[in-house]
C-alpha cells in the first residue's frame, strides 16, 4: 500500500481573504458558462475590484454565452515549483456567480480599472461576475516516485 501524508498536510483551503489576495497578484484566468446547452471555457485577462471579476470582451460566443445565462464560474491557477515532476506549490481559485454586462455610470466607473485587452483587438464590452461563492486551496506537491512506489 502506498504511503501517502495525510490530506491536511499537503491539501489547504484558502480563507475568503486569502482566495481575494490571490486573485490580486494574477491576471489571467478561466471563464466558464454555457451556449445553448454546452459548456464553455475560455481563457481572459481580468481585474478583481470591490468583490468582483471585471473582463472585457467583443461581440460572439462569450458575451452571447453570459447574456443568455449568466450563472458562471472562473478559476485562476498558479504553478510554483521545480519543473514539471518537482515539489513545490499549486493553488487554485474557483469563483462561482453572476455575469452582468455594464452600461451607463457602472461602466465608466469599471473603466478606470486596469483593465485592458492583452492582445490588440477591440473589446469595449466590460462584464462584472457578482461573486456568491468563492473558494480555494494550496496543494503541497512532491516528486511521484517518492509516493507512488508499490
Amino acid at each position: 500500500m502506498p504511503d501517502f501524508q495525510a490530506d491536511h498536510d499537503v491539501i489547504n483551503a484558502l480563507a475568503e481573504d486569502e482566495c481575494w489576495a490571490f486573485l490580486a497578484q494574477h491576471a489571467f484566468g478561466r471563464l466558464a458558462y454555457t451556449l445553448v446547452g454546452e459548456a464553455q471555457i475560455v481563457p481572459i485577462n481580468y481585474v478583481s475590484d470591490a468583490g468582483a471579476i471585471f473582463f472585457r470582451t467583443a461581440e460572439g460566443s462569450k458575451l452571447l454565452g453570459v447574456t443568455m445565462n449568466s450563472d458562471v464560474a472562473f478559476e485562476v491557477d498558479d504553478l510554483n515549483g521545480s519543473g514539471r515532476f518537482g515539489d513545490g506549490e499549486a493553488s487554485s481559485v474557483i469563483v462561482r456567480g453572476r455575469a452582468e454586462v455594464l452600461e451607463g455610470a457602472e461602466k465608466a466607473r469599471a473603466e478606470q480599472l486596469p483593465l485592458r485587452p492583452w492582445v490588440p483587438t477591440e473589446k469595449h464590452t466590460i462584464v462584472r461576475i457578482t461573486v456568491n461563492e468563492i473558494t480555494g486551496r494550496r496543494f503541497q506537491l512532491s516528486k511521484p516516485w517518492r509516493h507512488m512506489q508499490p
